[in-house]
């Protein structure tokens, strides 16, 4: 169970598409929810001779109590992924509760009427699968994959906790103490680890995206069992919800089997609805932490941006691709391949449903100065607002681009997971296949548009990280973020 502060990178950094993957990917066409035919996938006559055109086939069902369904069979494999989604994540907390949809997803695997405490993971393991579940700033996610024979027992075990969560003292209290560690060994005990977190407190000022996902040791240690009882009334209701079924399985009878033991789970009041916005910022925000676990300076930089599946996304995932999409990224072949300044440089477009970030994070060689390497990353910055991105640059950004989307849409647990997010983050599970024609529009002239609207200083947040200096004192190890 992972607890995510923030999105995934849209970098690919190694690898390469084989030539035939795409004609290797199988899609079934469900729509009508009649017996699907097995069918590779189509390719774009437009596209012909450059790239083909994968769809991913699925339909799409809403049950009586609000749930809504999603399959998308694919008989490659004997296996079957299912994913659900509920639209509740961090941002969803209130002050004095942080780290609680977190700690309230640890709690899910905990029992239910008709399982046992830790039956769940029993009940997948034994029968050959693989399951989860992670919390982010706007979304908690639980999956699994296994056999095709399996399908109504993943049903079962997600439709049993659904309607029946067991909660007591001892299991909230027992998890209670396995999200602290985790926060020890994720956040408190890792090198960088409290200098991110700070980041994203100087870099919001909306308490929804503010506080980290993982909480503060204080406020899971104020959360009560009333608290963990009105999260799951609130949250964790079919109409709060979406599943979606990938794999080998016949839709008219998975749907069956869906609504047997779905349908009948009582609809819950709409959750409250959370504010996102952000006030405009006007100046660039800056400051400087020590870090005893670290062992070289690290530079964390980003620059706010507008929530996602918005028009300007695209553009600026295109430039974030060609500013520091792997090794051969500007930033990289500059700050580190010619002038040596840092170990290693990178970063990534965070996409939420509020808004978002353009992230930098440079680690220092012992030598460098972070006045320099600022610089550096400034420089580049400032050529993608001044120059036109080249043809030959812009079409490899592309290419990285669609490789990093096929290659995470080749799994069906991956599809699954795609279909739930986009449809509680954006309300459309189709941008599984619209995405790669909103980045194949992108212009240069978008790239430098979007550069000099949104990489502006005023619009930049800065964290410096240095290591305690040779000889530092206790009370400087002891220094906290911010303070």
């Amino acid at each position: 169970m992972r607890a995510v502060r923030r999105g995934v990178s849209g970098l690919p950094g190694k690898g390469l598409l084989a030539a035939g993957l795409l004609g290797g990917l199988l899609f079934l066409q469900t729509g009508s929810m009649a017996a699907a035919v097995a069918r590779p996938a189509k390719m774009d006559p437009a596209a012909s001779g450059t790239a083909k055109k994968v769809h991913i086939y699925f339909s799409e069902t809403t049950l009586k109590n609000g749930l809504r369904v999603q399959l998308a069979e694919d008989h490659g494999a004997p296996v079957i992924a299912l994913n659900i989604a509920y639209d509740v994540g961090s941002r969803n907390e209130r002050k004095g509760l942080t780290g609680f949809a977190h700690l309230f997803e640890h709690l899910m695997f905990k029992g239910s009427k008709n399982v046992g405490d830790g039956e769940h993971f029993y009940q997948i393991f034994s029968n050959g699968g693989s399951m989860n579940g992670t919390t982010g700033a706007d979304i908690t996610l639980y999956f699994a994959t296994l056999p095709a024979n399996q399908l109504e027992l993943a049903l079962f075990l997600e439709a049993d906790r659904m309607r029946s969560l067991d909660l007591t003292q001892e299991k909230l209290d027992n998890q209670r103490h396995a999200v602290q560690e985790e926060r020890r060994l994720r956040v408190d005990n890792q090198p960088y680890g409290r200098a991110d977190e700070y980041f994203g407190e100087l870099f919001y000022d909306n308490f929804a995206y503010k506080h980290s996902t993982i909480g503060s040791m204080e406020d899971l240690n104020a959360a009560s069992l009333e608290d963990a009882a009105d999260f799951f009334q609130t949250y964790y209701a079919p109409n709060n919800g979406v599943l979606s079924l990938v794999g080998d399985f016949d839709s008219t009878q998975a749907l069956k089997l869906i609504r047997k033991y779905f349908e009948s789970i009582p609809r819950q009041p709409a959750p409250p609805a959370v504010e996102l916005k952000e006030p405009l910022q006007t100046a660039e925000r800056r400051d400087t932490v020590t870090d005893p676990l670290a062992r070289l300076t690290q530079i964390q930089i980003a620059y706010k941006l507008p929530a996602g599946n918005t028009a300007d996304l695209p553009a600026l995932q295109v430039l974030s691709s060609i500013l520091q999409g792997g090794q051969s990224s500007r930033l990289y072949q500059s700050l580190n391949k010619d002038r040596e300044l840092v170990v290693d440089i990178g970063g990534f477009v965070d996409e939420r449903i509020g808004p978002g970030g353009l992230y930098i994070g440079a680690t220092l060689r012992p030598d460098s100065k972070p006045a320099d390497v600022e610089s550096a990353i400034y420089t580049q910055i400032d050529l993608l607002m001044k120059a036109p991105v080249a043809a030959w640059e812009l079409q490899k950004a592309k290419n990285t681009t669609r490789l990093v989307f096929l290659q995470s849409i080749r799994s069906v647990q991956a599809r699954a997971t795609l279909l739930g997010s986009y449809t509680v983050k954006f309300g459309d599970p189709d941008l599984i296949n619209t995405r790669l024609d909103q980045f194949d529009t992108v212009t240069d002239d978008d790239v430098q548009r979007v550069a000099r609207r949104y990489l502006q200083a005023r619009n930049r947040t800065v964290v410096v990280t240095s290591p305690i200096p040779a000889g530092g004192s206790a009370a400087a190890a002891l220094e906290q973020p911010g303070a």
